[in-house]
């Protein structure tokens, strides 16, 4: 691989990754209803309008899931895919495997924006409870439906919430899981964002 071919996969990968994960975050807070007049919010939105808006006429929510963010941001994933192949004089798998690929990228990122959102809560918890920032009350609705359940079957302790504990767990057994799975279709894992 060329130099020129490294820098323009790296940039390929570096603003698809950031597009996807606006995409994943519109989908997500969509799924979570979350507060629509958070400014973080209104830019993740706004950033993704110019694509969602368009294909919502055609692939229209269903119940909490807005289906046109999560189809483009498979779209999105896979573009990356193929992309990346081409650039390295790689021949293309059959499309089938490909989507497959896309698929289980999408959901290990949206494992891994999971992971990073509730690392950042627990930080939080500590550094600034109480903080009235819109950062941290959207990161509390993204990770409250799942954290509730669970803070049901294992309770706080003298003040103390075990229940990030089990979600790290289940976020671990995703990826190990996601691991082996990308494996078994043959997928290299730095080939698609997420895994």
């Amino acid at each position: 691989m060329t130099a020129m071919n490294e820098i323009i996969v790296y940039l390929i990968q570096t603003l698809l990754s950031l597009f996807l994960l606006a995409m994943l975050l519109r989908f997500l807070l969509q799924l979570v209803r979350a507060d629509f007049y958070n400014p973080i919010s209104q830019f993740v939105a706004k950033m993704t309008n110019p694509l969602v808006l368009p294909l919502r006429k055609i692939i229209p929510s269903y119940a909490s899931l807005d289906l046109a963010s999560l189809l483009l941001a498979l779209l999105l994933q896979l573009a990356g895919v193929v992309s990346i192949l081409l650039l390295n004089g790689i021949a293309l798998p059959g499309t089938l495997q490909l989507l497959i690929w896309s698929a289980l990228g999408i959901i290990g990122l949206l494992v891994n924006i999971y992971f990073f959102a509730l690392l950042a809560m627990i930080i939080l918890s500590w550094v600034a409870s109480g903080s009235k920032n819109p950062a941290i009350y959207l990161l509390y609705q993204i990770t409250e439906p799942v954290m509730a359940p669970l803070r049901k079957i294992l309770p706080s302790i003298g003040g103390l919430d075990f229940s990030p504990i089990l979600v790290f767990i289940a976020i671990n057994i995703i990826q190990i899981a996601l691991r082996h799975i990308a494996n078994s279709v043959g997928l290299y894992p730095g080939l698609v964002f997420g895994l």
